[in-house]
């Protein structure tokens, strides 16, 4: 079997070499057997990877333990299902789990674009069979999965990570994998679109489905990682800006800037040459993330460890995808200029720009902030932390920036906004964020953040709506049919337009429940029987531990009932799992009771059996299911903006009635819920929760680095019985205490652990000052060259237009409120 397996694998890289030589030089040479040739070893590639994959399955379904790889993340008393997912488990079957899906998305994108765009895809198979090839390579000189023991097999495994053992770990890395894997497609068709100079906006339509069909996954990879750190890790919060997390989301940013910008090129033939460069740079930053990841230049739980030699060829790889494709592009500059120019800063192809730019600054920050510990480590010596606090500091005004062109990119006309039509759009949202903010300002929310984000979103409902009430009645004056079939007739004919609301009414959604953490309560105490405690107007009562045990491992399980205003709301049952051969690893089993408002949220910190006390970390999370609904409206926006369009018109005929009423009333009960959901937000600061710490002191928390290794701050590690958190927060008590200031604690903290690296982020001294000067840099310097260009843009429109459109022709504004209405 392992042989047959590391067979495969080394015929697969033959093939693939086949395919990317046959595919080009029948390109070259105009062949077309030379074509169908590489075409159809292509598809080999597909089929040689489904059973080189069935072959590591089946080893891990058999328990086949010579093979090095089952060894390390099997055993015998894991879970089928989790023996199947092992595959994707570790460095090597990753590795391998990438190849297939290439192969396969591949072998799709090949068959469904194959007579619609003949001339590129030759140099799409070969530009997928390279890559194919670079990540075979790594398999059959580096990472063989097939690899086996030469002697000594051990008699059962070392079993999967505990944290890995979750069913949102069967879902989530296949995602973000598929996420990774389609941004290729895109790539590949970009590449040959610039090696044949068929630079047409038709390979627009080969990249864009699979570029939207790339980012849902990718966003749901993201919620799914989010979900499962809310539920696994114990620690209270979703994301922490983890570096694993991190490189999932700087494609993630880059997609979003394409499948916004090319709209602007199908429109209005304009920003060619940055889609393309949209295209490039999302695809090396799945390499590159693909990269951290594996390689060991950052520090993470999440990470596949330390490996200079992969690093080595992934760093050659990388270069050379950049050279060869900035090459081609710079290549054909000339083929690539635009049909048009900005005509003016007030429209919707100037909020396109702006909102390009900073999904481009986001992603470059990120990567920046990232790779810093790594930078100074190699510049001074000392690997430093760039912890959540420095993120958040910096991306919360970026996201509260992006929230609000969400809302004012629809309001603005194609071309040029003129003062009446501004006055007309923005007029209804306006006055919601204004009502809006004057209700939070009444129940005494406070302004920043939280409290900005709330009436940004109230902007952007009331936006959605107004655009999808407006064109509905415009319909009906124009189709004589009544309101409900216009409506729905209207949704049918503009999926794109109106599914791209749905999920920018997703992306509110998810908004407000990043801001309700703003309005999180937690406390963390010794329990004996008996005793409870009081958070957030929530009581729970510790009853007593229960120790038991199955096959896989030991589970020590906390009964506690849960009350609200003196009322029993049930029982709840937090846990820690050890499994038996990784006991050393226990995870932690959070106890939620869910609901629209609040999650009560209670983890079992630690325990003591003999005397049946534990230690409980229990927080109130407000709006957190938010988060994940607002998702599902994202999927549902993606997936109804992929449909074909003759595919809504035929439901829209049959459903136009339920239809109508749900898609008009969902933005509105939105905003009615959110309305609703305030007064609760502002009682739960009045609300007699228990009180330990002093403002300082929690905000210090989260500036000072746990030393347990978890590699977060020390006020959220989730670590069983951590005793760096112990250490850390008892020390920081004491000098709260005894009455320092926060600049004192904090060098006290550098002193005695002898370095800022203890420091969730870096100090604004010395060569630190970098991570803190380059991000204004980079957006001041960005900022200017986008204004630059526009400037420059829209006096050389100026110059072509005639004299009599300047002075305000009817025609032409009639012309472009009918652009405008277009999609």
């Amino acid at each position: 079997m392992p042989a047959l397996g590391t067979f495969l694998l080394l015929t697969c890289f033959i093939v693939a070499a086949y395919a990317a030589t046959a595919s080009i030089a029948g390109a070259r040479r105009q062949s077309t057997r030379l074509t169908e040739s590489g075409i159809g070893a292509f598809y080999l590639v597909t089929a040689l990877m489904v059973v080189a994959s069935a072959v590591i399955m089946y080893a891990f379904v058999t328990d086949t333990y010579a093979i090095k790889y089952v060894d390390r993340y099997s055993d015998a008393a894991q879970p089928l299902l989790f023996k199947i997912t092992a595959y994707w488990g570790g460095l090597d079957g990753s590795i391998m789990f990438w190849v297939l899906l290439l192969s396969v998305f591949g072998a799709i994108a090949v068959r469904n674009s194959r007579e619609s765009h003949r001339e590129l895809i030759p140099y799409a198979v070969a530009v997928m069979a390279i890559v194919e090839m670079f990540f075979l390579f790594l398999m059959v000189v580096h990472n063989n999965p097939f690899e086996t023991y030469l002697a000594d097999i051990p008699a059962d495994g070392q079993g999967l990570n505990p944290l890995l053992q979750n069913v949102y770990m069967v879902i989530h890395p296949p995602s973000l994998y598929i996420g990774f894997v389609g941004m290729t497609i895109p790539f590949a068709f970009g590449m040959a679109a610039l090696a044949t100079g068929y630079l047409d906006d038709s390979w627009l339509r080969a990249v864009r489905r699979w570029t939207m069909v790339s980012w849902l996954f990718l966003s749901l990879g993201l919620t799914l990682g989010m979900i499962w750190a809310y539920e696994e890790l114990g620690w209270g919060g979703y994301w922490g800006w983890d570096p694993v997390e991190n490189a999932a989301l700087l494609p993630w940013f880059t997609a979003t800037a394409f499948l916004h910008s090319v709209m602007v090129q199908e429109r209005r033939g304009m920003l060619r040459v940055w889609n393309m460069t949209l295209v490039i740079i999302t695809f090396f930053l799945t390499i590159f993330g693909t990269f951290m990841t594996r390689s060991g230049v950052v520090q993470s739980v999440h990470a596949f460890g330390e490996d200079k030699e992969l690093a080595w060829m992934f760093t050659v790889f990388m270069v050379v995808l950049l050279v060869t494709s900035f090459g081609l592009l710079i290549y054909r500059l000339p083929l690539l200029r635009a049909r048009h120019e900005l005509d003016s800063w007030v429209s919707r192809e100037g909020a396109f720009l702006v909102n390009n730019w900073i999904l481009l600054f986001s992603a470059m920050f990120v990567l920046f902030a990232t790779m810093f510990p790594t930078l100074s480590e190699a510049v001074a010596g000392q690997r430093l932390t760039v912890g959540p606090p420095f993120f958040n500091k910096w991306m919360l005004p970026i996201g509260l920036m992006l929230l609000l062109l969400t809302g004012i990119g629809p309001l603005l006309a194609w071309r040029k906004s003129t003062i009446d039509n501004l006055r007309h759009q923005f007029q209804w949202p306006t006055l919601a964020a204004i009502v809006t903010a004057a209700t939070l300002a009444a129940l005494g929310v406070r302004v920043w953040s939280s409290g900005t984000c709330f009436a940004l979103s109230a902007f952007v409902v009331t936006t959605l709506v107004q655009e999808f009430v407006r064109g509905a009645r415009v319909r009906q004056q124009y189709s004589g049919s009544d309101l409900a079939t216009s409506a729905i007739g209207l949704f049918a004919r503009n999926q794109r337009r109106y599914g791209g609301y749905i999920v920018h009414l997703g992306i509110v959604l998810m908004g407000l429940g990043f801001a309700g953490d703003g309005f999180k309560q937690e406390e963390q105490l010794l329990l004996k029987p008996g005793q409870s405690v009081t958070v957030g107007g929530f009581t729970v009562r510790h009853d007593g531990l229960a120790i038991t045990q199955d096959a896989q491992k030991q589970m020590v399980t906390a009964k506690m009932t849960a009350l609200q205003g003196g009322k029993q709301l049930g029982t709840i049952t937090p846990a820690k799992w050890f499994y038996n051969k990784r006991a050393e690893e226990p995870t932690t089993e959070v106890a939620i009771r869910r609901s629209f408002a609040y999650d009560l949220y209670v983890v079992l910190a630690a325990f003591d059996a003999e005397q049946q006390s534990a230690t409980f970390h229990v927080v109130v999370n407000p709006l957190v299911n938010w988060i994940w609904a607002g998702f599902a409206l994202l999927a549902m926006g993606t997936l109804i903006a992929l449909l074909p369009e003759r595919a809504l018109a035929v439901v829209g005929v049959k459903v136009a009635t339920a239809a109508t009423s749900s898609t008009a009333t969902t933005s509105t009960t939105v905003l009615l819920l959110v309305m609703l959901a305030l007064p609760g937000l502002a009682r739960a600061q009045d609300t007699g929760t228990v009180v330990k710490r002093s403002h300082l002191e929690r905000e210090l928390e989260n500036e000072i680095l746990c030393t347990c290794g978890c590699r977060l701050p020390a006020g959220t590690c989730g670590m069983f019985n951590c005793p760096g958190k112990a250490k850390q927060l008892g020390r920081l008590k004491q000098l709260v205490d005894q009455g320092n200031d926060r600049e004192m604690i904090l060098a006290t903290f550098v002193k005695e652990n002898g370095g800022a690296d203890i420091l969730t982020q870096p100090p604004d001294t010395g060569f630190n000052r970098l991570i803190w000067a380059v991000p204004f840099a980079v957006g001041l310097f960005g900022a200017t060259a986008a204004g630059v260009a526009a400037v420059k843009w829209s006096r050389r429109s100026a110059e072509t237009v005639p004299q009599a459109v300047r002075e305000g022709d009817p025609y032409q504004a009639k012309l472009d409120e009918e652009l405008r209405d277009l999609d």
